[in-house]
């Protein structure tokens, strides 16, 4: 069953710190994001390794599979848009519905195993990417769809928000 899609503009969170999971932007940079995005993959793996983990606690809640299938495929989207940015000059981002994902990606039906493994490999490729960024690369621009502008290192922050506020959200 499809969850309500969240129509939040969340880019605020990489400009000041999110009052729900605490996560703080300030100082954050590019080569600080592929450590910590290493450093949540273990979390997500105990997470997935939970009892009734592709059980949704309410009908409007993605469960723990469903989250941890999301955040293996946010990797994949943001180390795509990282490059894009790396390699073209303020190029727009192709949209991404996350909600549609989930639908047609099946997310509640997945392996827990295998999503463990596959988010830990897209994370791992991510992280690379961030690694691999220079400071004279931090200020390089692209654009959503909808217009939202980034920089590398904004871009990051508003990544690894996600994935923060993720794990806050299953309680990992």
């Amino acid at each position: 069953m499809p969850i309500t899609p969240d129509t939040k503009d969340w880019t605020w969170a990489s400009e000041r710190p999110c009052p729900e999971c605490g996560f703080d932007p300030a100082g954050l940079t590019p080569d600080r994001i592929g450590p910590a995005l290493l450093a949540s993959v273990p979390r997500w793996q105990a997470a997935l390794a939970e009892p009734g983990v592709g059980v949704r606690p309410d009908s409007s809640t993605w469960s723990v599979l469903e989250y941890a299938a999301h955040v293996r495929d946010l990797c994949r989207v943001f180390e795509t848009r990282l490059q894009l940015m790396l390699g073209q000059d303020n190029p727009v981002f192709a949209n991404w519905d996350q909600d549609a994902a989930a639908v047609e990606g099946q997310y509640g039906s997945l392996d827990p195993l295998a999503v463990a493994q596959e988010l830990a490999a897209a994370a791992a490729d991510a992280a690379a990417g961030f690694n691999a960024v220079t400071p004279a690369e931090w200020d390089r621009r692209g654009a959503r769809s909808n217009g939202s502008v980034f920089t590398v290192t904004t871009l990051g922050s508003y990544f690894l928000h996600d994935v923060t506020h993720h794990l806050h959200d299953v309680g990992a």
